[in-house]
């Protein structure tokens, strides 16, 4: 019995000195990474500053949580590097009514920052082992605001449409039509990333005005994620 409350202690200590150490390395991080690249938005900042992205990941990846790097998750995915979320939200302009469908959530992290700046985020994870990680992280969180849809990387999840922001953060080589016509036409916005080659892909952003799309460049990303293998697409 008093081994077992040495042992019982010492974890405990090791916890709290663990959570201290990523609390730590989450400011760093707002205040290194994030600040000094344009990211000014103290919502967003707060946001990234409070969210421990640690608890989102496996536990041989935690201690990559705020690295200036991407974590790579699976053979072709992963999470961006933390400015890069950032960027794409920031020029996502989320505001506290809108509806978001989130295309590639992975386990949940940049699902639950959208979360916290919008009234509804709509996921679509297919990979398993990663679909059960995002539910247990949305339940383990208890958000009331984030719902995972059966829907498909290619098409989107239609019977949730229209959407205020379409948010794909791996990149892809070209957007279906149907998930163009998903986003409102009342200057709905899709946020993504485009692929060049496999190391260079840019992020845009394409705006609906009733049937006319605009699309803008936002700056590059170098990466070799992929959300799909392609297929027969539409190409804005």
């Amino acid at each position: 019995m008093f081994n077992y409350k040495i042992k019982n202690t010492i974890n405990k200590n090791y916890k709290k000195i663990m959570n201290l150490n990523f609390q730590k390395a989450r400011s760093l991080m707002v205040e290194n990474q994030l600040r000094p690249n344009k990211i000014k938005d103290e919502e967003i900042l707060g946001i990234f500053n409070e969210t421990p992205k640690e608890n989102f990941l496996p536990n041989d990846l935690e201690s990559l949580s705020y690295s200036d790097m991407d974590i790579t998750l699976s053979i072709n995915r992963g999470y961006l590097k933390n400015l890069h979320i950032a960027q794409l939200i920031k020029y996502s302009e989320i505001r506290k009514n809108q509806k978001i469908l989130h295309i590639g959530g992975l386990t949940g992290y940049v699902s639950y920052l959208l979360s916290n700046l919008c009234l509804e985020v709509l996921v679509i994870e297919t990979d398993q082992k990663m679909n059960f990680m995002l539910k247990e992280n949305i339940n383990n969180y208890n958000i009331n605001n984030i719902r995972v849809v059966e829907g498909d990387f290619h098409d989107g999840f239609s019977l949730g449409a229209p959407y205020d922001i379409i948010f794909i953060d791996t990149p892809i080589g070209k957007i279906n039509e149907i998930i163009l016509n998903q986003v409102s036409s009342n200057l709905g916005k899709i946020i993504m990333i485009e692929k060049e080659n496999d190391h260079l892909s840019k992020a845009i952003k394409i705006t609906r005005n009733e049937d006319k799309f605009s699309k803008e460049y936002l700056f590059d990303v170098f990466s070799k994620y992929e959300l799909y293998k392609e297929k027969k697409e539409f190409r804005f």
